[in-house]
């Protein structure tokens, strides 16, 4: 496994909480922001000090909403982890709402390093956005794809959900062709999850949402668009023309180390997993909550069979010393019958219908 670390920066403020929502957040306030980005700061440098003999090659700043709090803030953010961190040409991310990314300047945010944005679109239908409360139309998106894209930043992810209430695959068709239609690097799209604490659970039974056999054709549909596009998917709800997949996020399903600063941000250091308590009170008083040992061979297997890619034998060899256990073939042989599964010598991964079904498929290969 490599030395090299993964660095996951969390910003807690929204305008608003969007209802189908289940991270942490707070709402916008000028001098919260302040005290948050300078104790953010006082921690970067401390856990800097703790994990000195490390490289961070990939940085994401991730909420809440990134955007809300103005590049000068997100640039100081950036200028305390390279003060603190040794880095290694970084994968640098920051997500961006439409609705406040035309104050961002991003000239000035490349100089600092951030040479990949992330856009939380999630709908290019006037009448899908209104029902999910967002604030932005199609215009403002394609207006920032292109202010990121002038300003040197070549690559750009689009968020897309799939399954909204009240949605058919024309409309789904439509957001898909308006993001493709952008030219971005990379799509990441995900189905509509009614999450209890949300908004949307409160008043899930009056929501048309899709039934089993139309999230599948919706799902279905989505993986041959983009990939009509040049989309290639490389995981579950990740789309990437070829050479722009998320190495963040590619770092959380191949088990490799990461840190997460920030409430409610978690790590994988060393096999050991904790995360910043879930309030702004915990993160400031720096308490650290402890979860069971990450990495085991059987989480390992569980999150490559996330991506297309699957599980592979060689890797599978190098990381742990063994071959992939016989069980996890012949469980996976019996998939393969009803096309949940492939099965390439001693390689298991799993079709876009097994996708569908990844949970179960995932259980029955592992611990059937």
């Amino acid at each position: 496994m490599s030395e090299n670390l993964g660095l996951y920066i969390h910003i807690p403020f929204c305008g608003k909480k969007c209802p189908y929502c289940g991270f942490y957040s707070v709402p916008y306030r000028k001098d919260a922001v302040r005290l948050y980005c300078s104790e953010l700061e006082n921690k970067i440098r401390l856990c800097g000090k703790r994990f000195s003999s490390r490289v961070a090659d990939t940085i994401y700043i991730g909420g809440g909403t990134p955007s809300i709090i103005g590049d000068r803030a997100l640039i100081g953010i950036l200028e305390s982890i390279y003060d603190s961190f040794s880095c290694c040409d970084p994968e640098v991310t920051i997500e961006v709402n439409p609705s406040s990314g035309s104050m961002l300047d991003f000239a000035a945010l490349r100089r600092s390093g951030v040479n990949r944005v992330s856009i939380g679109m999630q709908s290019a239908v006037e009448s899908e956005l209104k029902l999910l409360q967002r604030r932005h139309t199609r215009e403002d998106v394609k207006r920032l794809v292109y202010n990121v894209k002038d300003a040197g930043i070549d690559n750009v992810s689009i968020d897309l959900m799939c399954c909204i209430p009240n949605q058919s695959l024309e409309t789904l068709g439509e957001s898909i062709e308006f993001c493709c239609s952008l030219d971005v690097s990379h799509i990441s799209s995900y189905m509509l999850s009614i999450e209890e604490g949300t908004a949307f659970y409160g008043i899930k039974d009056s929501l048309k949402l899709a039934n089993e056999d139309e999230e599948k054709q919706m799902y279905l549909y989505m993986c041959r668009q983009l990939e009509k596009h040049g989309y290639a998917q490389y995981e579950i709800s990740n789309f990437a023309k070829k050479g722009y997949e998320s190495k963040n996020n590619l770092k959380y399903w191949n088990c490799d180390d990461y840190l997460g600063i920030g409430p409610s941000a978690h790590s994988l250091i060393d096999k050991k997993r904790f995360y910043f308590g879930e309030s702004l009170d915990d993160f400031y008083s720096g308490k650290i909550l402890f979860e069971p040992d990450g990495g085991s061979p059987e989480e390992y297997s569980m999150l490559r069979l996330r991506l297309t890619e699957g599980l592979r034998g060689d890797l599978y060899r190098e990381r742990f010393g063994t071959e992939i256990p016989s069980e996890y073939i012949s469980r996976a042989l019996k998939l393969e019958k009803h096309g949940l599964v492939k099965v390439d010598g001693e390689r298991i991964r799993l079709t876009p219908n097994g996708f569908l079904l990844s949970n179960a498929v995932t259980a029955r290969i592992l611990w059937d």
